[in-house]
C-alpha cells in the first residue's frame, strides 16, 4: 500500500473493514458489492492521494443514501454507482472505462459514506 495522506488512509481502512462477502445494503448483490469494494480499494491506492489533493470528499466518492443505501443513486458518490474500475481522477470527475462520475451536478445532495450507512444498518438490526 502506498504512503497515503491520513484522510485517504482512513477511507481505505473504513472500506477494508466492510466485509467483501456481505453487502452493506440488502438491495445490492454481494458479488456486485465485492467488485465495488475491490475497485474502491484499488482507486484509493492508485488515485487516492490525487483525489484528496483535488478536494474530493468521502461522500463525493463513497456516499450512499442515508436511509435507502444504494437504491437512491442520486445521493451516490462516484465510486458507489457501478462495479467498474476507475482509470483516472480529475478535478470534477472520476473517469471509468465507459463513463464518468461527476461531483459538479447542479443540486447534488451527497449521501453518507458507505461505512456510516453500514454502521447504522448494523445498529438497527
Amino acid at each position: 500500500m502506498p504512503d497515503l495522506p491520513p484522510a485517504v488512509a482512513s477511507w481505505r481502512d473504513q472500506i477494508e473493514r466492510l466485509s467483501e462477502h456481505a453487502s452493506p445494503c440488502r438491495y445490492l448483490l454481494p458479488a456486485k458489492w465485492k467488485a465495488m469494494r475491490e475497485n474502491a480499494l484499488a482507486f484509493l491506492d492508485e488515485h487516492g492521494s490525487e483525489a484528496h489533493r483535488l478536494g474530493w470528499t468521502a461522500p463525493q466518492l463513497f456516499g450512499v443514501h442515508p436511509e435507502h443505501g444504494f437504491l437512491r443513486v442520486e445521493y451516490a458518490g462516484a465510486l458507489m454507482v457501478n462495479d467498474s474500475p476507475a482509470t483516472a481522477v480529475e478535478p470534477d470527475r472520476i473517469v471509468f472505462e465507459r463513463f464518468s462520475g461527476y461531483r459538479t451536478k447542479p443540486g447534488q445532495t451527497w449521501g453518507v459514506p458507505v461505512w456510516e450507512f453500514a454502521a447504522r444498518v448494523s445498529r438497527s438490526a
